[in-house]
């Protein structure tokens, strides 16, 4: 469970039912509503199979996170491709069909299924951080920044305080080495995405036509502790960064 904090604002509180804080109120959120979401019982299927307590192997585990257009594509495939590591992403591939369905149903539920990913994921990296480095595309962070910037209104002043227990990463799951968050300035982020051409998802519709949501989401990243992000100008060229994250990776993670 959760480490015991200090109880937080008012405020705080529906992030707290929003966003699960251990697998065993994710595995709860999805029995509830199985009977409605058959997706909701083959996730719970799979989360069932997984240990309950994960644990890293040998190799380093480097999670990669970020708003959409900031690079994690390039990026962590180059990283893959210069470590020999492997790539895992979240949601993981075994339930990432049903990403649609859950991103329509209301915050706790949707937030559950996203919980669960990295809880399904962690069992991922554990085997795979026993034979080679795991690089990994969004993990709990993602989770928890989107959970709390929906949920909160205003500006950033109006996030849960610096030290509030959402901000904490939930004690049952396997942490990495290094989170490192890649940041870009709005209107090149917001040209990369129209150079891309995809369809965008809510959130990303929402980041556009919402700076004070971008904001928030930024922020909640940037208050992320235990562990924190570590933050990555991505705007230079791609080769550029790359090395820099090598630099950072090579400093924090024993290869």
């Amino acid at each position: 469970m959760l480490r015991r904090c200090a109880p937080g604002p008012p405020g705080s509180q529906p992030l707290r039912r929003a966003l699960p804080p251990a697998a065993p109120a994710v595995r709860r959120r999805l029995r509830e509503c199985a009977a409605r979401i058959p997706e909701a019982g083959a996730v719970l299927e799979l989360l069932e199979k997984c240990p309950e307590h994960q644990k890293k192997g040998g190799f380093p585990v480097v999670v990669f996170e970020g708003l959409d257009a900031t690079g994690k594509t390039t990026v962590t495939q180059s990283v893959k491709d210069t470590l020999n590591a492997v790539l895992l992403r979240s949601p993981p591939a075994c339930i990432s069909q049903w990403r649609a369905i859950f991103d329509d149903e209301p915050a706790p539920i949707k937030r559950a299924f996203y919980a669960a990913g990295n809880y399904i994921l962690a069992s991922e990296i554990a085997k795979a951080s026993t034979r080679a480095p795991v690089i990994i595309d969004r993990y709990w962070h993602s989770t928890a920044a989107y959970t709390i910037a929906t949920e909160t209104n205003g500006k950033v002043q109006d996030l849960p305080p610096a030290h509030d227990e959402v901000y904490q990463w939930p004690e049952d799951l396997l942490k990495p080495d290094l989170v490192l968050l890649l940041t870009v300035d709005p209107e090149e982020r917001v040209w990369r995405l129209q150079r891309r051409g995809l369809e965008k998802t809510k959130e990303e519709a929402e980041l556009e036509a919402n700076s004070l949501f971008r904001q928030r989401v930024e922020e909640s990243y940037r208050r992320m502790v235990n562990p924190a992000c570590q933050e990555v100008d991505a705007s230079p060229s791609k080769e550029e960064v790359l090395k820099t994250v090598l630099q950072l990776i090579k400093k924090h993670c024993a290869l």
